[in-house]
């Protein structure tokens, strides 16, 4: 980190938040006393034209290192997305055409900056020093390596072990991602946990050349909508980068809460003591928060705060439509509203039903409920609708 940016124990906790790897991190704390800005490198293969918060989980930690004062170099691999990573493939993956490649690769140039400030963003293409590469040098290259060493990948082994063919080309893509690193002398290495063989192996060729090796990092792949696959297009369970604030807010808000907690972490700055307070209070309030900061992240703050807007109108109309009708009996003369509230299962006692309506989480018609000693007279053939926090919601119809 620059001198301008705080303790190095501070960049620490928020560089390595929510990360699997850190290798190694006494490393990492060296480099970041040098007081240089470190070059930082992340990779992306263009095999498809839309990226989602999945992607966003590395772009986020690219963005953190970043607005630490570090160089952030977005390296697209249309050299290696011909030859198509085999990480985690069952079977040998048809290379994309050079066409296909660098269509994707311009849709993701425009994606990126959508997070990364394109001011202090290199866009770099890995064909630039693997392309020129002639025999002789691809020969010298993979001698740097052994074919027990490729072997080593756990994809590589499974298939190994069930007599499943593996191509050459594959062998190579490790080589090629590692060579990445020597060319672009980086400091910090990022990936998902699923590309750790693939980083670490451009520490091995980072030493053979005579660099310093570099501190890798590697994120956990972000669980989709459903919170049992990883987020995919292909799957549904995904928001993109590219969608409308109303579609990245709506989708946000249909996340469980359990998985909630998962994207605080990853998809955000705060720390995990900061997560533990939110967890002190509604976990609808924290699902609107992480919300707005996704919309905030691809469309900004004001576009988040008028998609909650937006979303809470659909969502009380939509709930007073379907608010339960639910018969209870006229009063003898007024009643405390706290009491009716325990008596419907509202609230789990009448201090908490008080502490409800002082909070002005209680709404009758619409109308919050202030005082905490307000007394009601139900009269037979009346109509109310009663809401309690933002899920609680009946019509009471009194007989």
């Amino acid at each position: 980190m620059t001198a301008a940016s705080g303790s190095v124990s501070d960049a620490l906790a928020l560089l390595t938040k929510g990360t699997v790897t850190c290798h190694k991190v006494e490393q990492l704390e060296m480099k970041l006393k040098q007081g240089r800005p470190l070059r930082i490198k992340a990779g992306f293969d263009p095999t498809a034209p839309d990226l989602h918060l999945g992607h966003g989980v590395l772009i986020r930690k690219m963005a953190q290192f970043q607005r630490l004062g570090h160089e952030v170099t977005f390296l697209i691999g249309d050299f290696t997305g011909l030859i198509g990573d085999p990480t985690g493939k069952k079977a040998t993956r048809p290379p994309l055409t050079r066409e296909e490649v660098l269509a994707n690769a311009e849709t993701y140039k425009t994606q990126v900056f959508k997070i990364l400030d394109p001011e202090q963003t290199k866009v770099r293409f890995n064909s630039e020093w693997l392309g020129p590469l002639h025999g002789e040098q691809w020969i010298r290259l993979a001698s740097r390596f052994t074919v027990a060493q490729m072997l080593e990948r756990n994809d590589f082994a499974k298939r190994m072990e069930a007599r499943e063919p593996i191509a050459l080309h594959e062998l190579l893509y490790p080589l090629t991602q590692a060579y990445d690193s020597v060319a672009l002398e980086a400091d910090v290495e990022l990936g998902g946990n699923d590309q750790l063989f693939n980083l670490m192996q451009g520490r091995i060729l980072q030493e053979a050349s005579g660099q310093q090796p570099q501190v890798v990092l590697t994120v956990p792949l972000l669980l989709g909508l459903d919170g049992v696959e990883k987020m995919s297009k292909s799957l549904g369970n995904y928001i993109g980068f590219m969608e409308d604030p109303d579609t990245q807010f709506g989708k946000a808000m249909s996340a469980s809460d359990t998985l909630m907690w998962d994207w605080y972490l990853l998809l955000t700055d705060k720390l995990p003591a900061e997560i533990e307070t939110l967890k002190q209070g509604h976990p609808m309030d924290a699902k609107k928060a992480l919300a707005r900061l996704i919309v905030a992240d691809f469309h900004g703050a004001a576009a988040g705060r008028e998609a909650e807007d937006r979303w809470i109108r659909r969502f009380s109309e939509r709930s007073q439509e379907q608010a339960p009708e639910i018969a209870v009996a006229a009063t003898n003369g007024e009643v405390q509203l706290s009491r009716l509230l325990v008596e419907r299962g509202l609230a789990a006692s009448r201090k908490e039903a008080e502490r409800l309506i002082g909070q002005g989480a209680v709404s009758l018609d619409g109308q919050k409920a202030a005082d905490p000693a307000l007394r009601l007279a139900l009269h037979s053939g009346q109509s109310l609708l009663v809401k309690v926090g933002k899920l609680k919601l009946e019509r009471w119809v009194v007989t």
